[in-house]
């Protein structure tokens, strides 16, 4: 049995199998469920694509408020945050080995703080009294004359939220690119430097990010992922759910209010597989812009 089992292929196995359990099969089930109706209790009744005209024609919050705010957000914590996890991994790569391992701990470790500690930290900062940090300040500059309740108006909900989505954006793509970097034959500048590259613009443009272009890839994938994924951070700010007018309402959060709070799992589920749409879209956008050329 085990010399029947010494082939390369067998070192597959398991991640096929992870693959498939926590992967295809909920994908596959969320499918299937967002064409019954589902309330948890009852067995799933199919209903066609009801859930999705619905979704469409008659979920005014969806498509009025959540997929904007959506879209609006991934538009602009995706790009910034890939484009400053390359230039803070750029830079870092030209410093010594030890300040380097500093920093990139530094830069790396708002990605790993939980949802909650670190939507803590901020309600501290944007608090609504006279206390918060930001109130104060500008109450002591006497920039304004009474304290703002910045998590609690719509208009400033979502600009914190971007705010506060970039500062923990820094993650597993900044360190992909900071080892793409660094394993970046050097010779290959000289090279560059003597046909003619005269500045470190030009570096990047036709040195650095061709050198490195499966790690952009990667760390363009986990950006794109990760904005739309997003949804504990207008809630977990706001405290409530939904937000304040709607104002920080993700496609996440439309899922849990109507998958966990309403019980309604084939609408629910419905919502997940648009979102996953656009996850999927996005990222083959992505890939087609950055993927190898023939």
């Amino acid at each position: 049995m085990l010399r029947k089992m010494n082939k390369p292929i067998w070192f597959l196995v398991p991640y096929w199998t992870l693959f498939f359990v926590f992967v295809v099969v909920p994908v596959v089930a969320a499918i299937v469920l967002s064409f019954t109706y589902f309330n948890s209790i009852q067995f799933p009744t199919f209903i066609g694509i009801k859930n999705y005209i619905q979704l469409i024609t008659t979920d005014t919050v969806f498509m009025q408020f959540v997929l904007p705010n959506t879209i609006k957000f991934a538009l602009i914590v995706g790009p910034v945050g890939y484009t400053l996890s390359f230039f803070l991994a750029w830079m870092l790569a030209h410093i010594p080995p030890r300040p380097r391992t500093i920093l990139a701990i530094i830069f790396y470790s708002p990605s790993l703080t939980a949802g909650v500690a670190m939507a803590s930290m901020w309600r501290v900062i944007f608090s609504g009294d006279a206390n918060g940090y930001l109130n104060a300040l500008l109450l002591n500059l006497n920039l304004i004359v009474e304290p703002i309740q910045w998590l609690q108006e719509p208009q400033y909900l979502m600009s914190i939220m971007i705010v506060v989505s970039l500062w923990s954006s820094i993650g597993v793509g900044f360190l992909a690119m900071l080892a793409g970097i660094l394993n970046i034959d050097r010779t290959l500048y000289e090279a560059a430097y003597i046909d003619g590259i005269r500045n470190r613009f030009q570096e990047i443009f036709y040195v650095t990010i061709p050198s490195m272009k499966p790690q952009m890839i990667f760390g363009a994938v986990m950006a794109v992922v990760g904005s739309f994924q997003a949804g504990y951070i207008g809630v977990a700010l706001s405290g409530t759910n939904p937000t304040p007018g709607y104002a920080g309402q993700l496609i996440v959060n439309h899922i849990e209010d109507f998958g966990f709070t309403r019980y309604m799992m084939g609408y629910a589920a419905s919502v997940s597989v648009v979102l996953l749409i656009l996850v999927y879209l996005i990222s083959k956008g992505t890939w087609a812009a950055l993927g190898e050329t023939d």
